[in-house]
């Protein structure tokens, strides 16, 4: 199995602050991995080494067969499918949902003159279907909800048929119902044989869709513990990587955790 993901040692600094730290972690094509951690973890500044936004201090980041530092980013990036809400800011909010989730065919943000072909809106709507939001396609960005948003927001990132799909924090600002629409959402494209590898970014256990294979703990720049699923997700490493004591649940393929009582500390 080919490795999308390859990462050693790879360390960011900024100033006499570091944000990573010796981080070493492959992903192959077939995974579907979590980072989970508190603020302040690293999380982001990883996944913005694993797109190509920004380069290691340190270490060797391989993504998708490239090396960053020896290879052109913006050859890179339009094969790396990303959702985050630096982009979501971008997206103008009079713009047609149809039109935001074709125009990553040119990636850009904001229609304007480009050409799209009927095979390029038969697949945006194609995806806006796969992720339960064809009703919106006509619908502007600002009338819709937060978790509407975050549908089209997947259905862009997979418009370019990308190798690599990441998420960052795809269900902050969701309420119960449409953090639970996004998980179920997820979890169909998880376990689709034809996604591409996933990465989805969260702080939090419950977020973490059935049919995700690793994950990925971290705290101050650092890996607390990876690997799968079912090895990492412990209230032991779980109450390291949050720095409290942690009780972990797990039913029906979904993780639940709360601060253990002092009775039952750990």
């Amino acid at each position: 199995m080919a490795a999308v993901l390859e990462l050693a040692d790879v360390s960011v600094q900024r100033g006499q602050a570091t944000l990573l730290n010796a981080v070493s972690w492959s992903v192959d094509e077939s995974d579907r991995w979590v980072i989970l951690g508190p603020n302040g973890a690293g999380k982001t500044t990883l996944i913005q080494v694993c797109s190509a936004q920004i380069h290691p201090s340190g270490g060797v980041a391989g993504i998708l067969g490239e090396v960053l530092g020896t290879t052109d980013v913006f050859e890179l990036r339009p094969r790396i499918g990303l959702t985050s809400v630096a982009i979501a800011e971008r997206i103008p909010r009079d713009e047609r949902v149809g039109d935001i989730v074709v125009s990553a065919s040119y990636a850009v943000i904001g229609r304007w003159r480009e050409h799209y072909d009927e095979l390029d809106h038969d697949r945006a709507l194609g995806l806006l279907i796969e992720v339960g939001a064809d009703h919106l396609v006509d619908r502007t960005f600002g009338t819709l909800s937060e978790g509407e948003r975050k549908r089209v927001q997947i259905a862009r990132a997979l418009m370019t048929d990308p190798e690599l799909l990441i998420l960052d924090e795809p269900a902050a600002g969701l309420d119960l119902g449409g953090r639970e629409d996004l998980v179920s959402t997820l979890s169909t494209l998880a376990q689709d044989a034809s996604s591409p590898a996933t990465v989805l970014v969260s702080h939090h256990v419950e977020e973490i869709p059935p049919g995700f294979t690793h994950a990925m703990l971290m705290r101050q720049g650092a890996v607390v513990a990876q690997g799968p699923v079912a090895e990492v997700m412990t209230a032991e490493i779980l109450s390291e990587t949050f720095a409290m004591p942690l009780v972990l649940g797990h039913a029906h393929g979904r993780y639940t955790a709360r601060r253990a009582s002092r009775r039952y500390r750990l």
